[in-house]
C-alpha cells in the first residue's frame, strides 16, 4: 500500500512539474500589454508604430512570451526597468513576426544588460603561436549557452534613432536564429535542401562583394562589419532588412528576396520609400551595393 502511495505521488508530481509551466504560459500569453508598455513599443520600437492589427496582435503575444520567459540581468550596477525589458523584447521579436510557430528563441535563458559598452577579455594567437591577452570594448554579444549581452545605452539609441542606425539586439538575436541550425555559420534553419542552396548562392554572391567594398573603402547600405566572416554578414544584413528596407531591396535585390523568405515579413509596408537616390550612385561593376 505503501508502495503505491509513493507511485501515486509521484507520478502527481511529474504531471504537476508538466502542467504547472504550461498553466503559467497560458496565464501571461492571456493577459494584454498595459497601456504604459504598449506605448513603450510604439516609442522606443519604430516598426509596431505602422503594423496592421494582426501583425499589432501577433508581436504583442510574442512579446508577452518573451518577457516571461527570459530572464532580465542588470550588470555593472545598472537596474533593469520595464522599459528597458519592454524595448529589448519588442526588437528581438520583430525577428519572428513571420515565424510560422510560437517559439520564442528557445534557447535563450538570460539577457545581461550594462548601462554601456562593456569590455570582454580577448585571447589572440599569431602567426607565431605568441598569445596575447587583451580586453575588447562590445556593444551586445551572443553567447551559445543562453545568453545575449547587450549595452542598453545603444539599444536605446537604436530604437529611436531618426536616421538608419546600427541596431545591436537586431544584430545579436539575428546570431541566436543563426545557431539554431546547429551552427554560427551565416545559414539559419531553412527547412529545405533547395532553400539552402539558393541561399548560398546569393548571401556567398553578396558576401564576396561587401569584402571588395571594404577592402576599398566603397560604402553602401550593409556596414563593413559584415566582411568580417558569414556570421556577420547575416547579422548585418538582418539590421539593414529591418532598418533600410527600401535600400536593401534596391540594392541588393536578391538578397532581398531570401530574407523576405525567412523572415515573412515585408519590412518595407512599415517605412514610407525614401526620396530616389542619384543614378549613380554605388554602381561598381554594373551592379547596386
Amino acid at each position: 500500500m505503501e508502495a503505491l502511495l509513493t507511485l501515486a505521488l509521484l507520478g502527481a508530481g511529474a504531471v504537476l512539474a508538466w502542467a504547472w509551466p504550461r498553466w503559467r504560459l497560458r496565464r501571461a500569453l492571456a493577459q494584454p500589454l498595459a497601456a504604459p508598455a504598449l506605448a513603450v513599443l510604439e516609442r522606443n520600437v519604430e516598426q509596431y508604430r505602422a503594423m496592421d492589427g494582426a501583425q499589432r496582435a501577433r508581436f504583442e503575444r510574442l512579446v508577452r512570451r518573451f518577457l516571461h520567459e527570459k530572464t532580465f540581468v542588470g550588470c555593472a550596477g545598472l537596474d533593469i526597468t520595464d522599459e528597458m525589458r519592454l524595448t529589448i523584447a519588442g526588437q528581438a521579436c520583430l525577428l519572428l513576426l513571420g515565424a510560422r510557430g510560437e517559439a520564442v528563441y528557445p534557447t535563450l535563458s538570460a539577457v545581461l544588460v550594462y548601462p554601456g559598452p562593456f569590455l570582454v577579455p580577448r585571447r589572440q594567437v599569431d602567426a607565431a603561436g605568441v598569445v596575447t591577452e587583451e580586453r575588447q570594448d562590445l556593444l551586445g554579444e551572443s553567447w551559445g549557452d543562453g545568453r545575449v549581452i547587450l549595452s542598453w545605452d545603444h539599444v536605446r539609441r537604436a530604437g529611436v534613432a531618426v536616421a538608419p542606425s546600427h541596431n545591436v539586439v537586431l544584430h545579436e538575436f539575428a546570431h541566436q536564429l543563426d545557431s539554431e541550425s546547429g551552427t554560427t555559420n551565416g545559414a539559419p534553419y531553412l527547412g529545405s535542401p533547395e532553400r539552402y542552396r539558393s541561399w548560398s548562392e546569393v548571401l556567398s554572391r553578396d558576401f564576396a562583394d561587401l569584402r571588395h567594398d571594404a577592402w576599398f573603402g566603397q560604402e553602401g547600405v550593409l556596414d563593413h562589419y559584415g566582411a568580417t566572416d558569414p556570421a556577420e554578414f547575416f547579422a548585418v544584413a538582418t539590421e539593414a532588412f529591418f532598418e533600410q528596407p527600401h535600400r536593401l531591396a534596391l540594392r541588393h535585390p536578391a538578397l532581398y528576396e531570401e530574407f523576405l523568405k525567412y523572415y515573412r515579413v515585408d519590412p518595407r509596408q512599415w517605412q514610407a520609400a525614401p526620396a530616389p537616390e542619384p543614378a549613380c550612385e554605388g554602381m561598381v561593376y554594373g551592379q547596386w551595393r
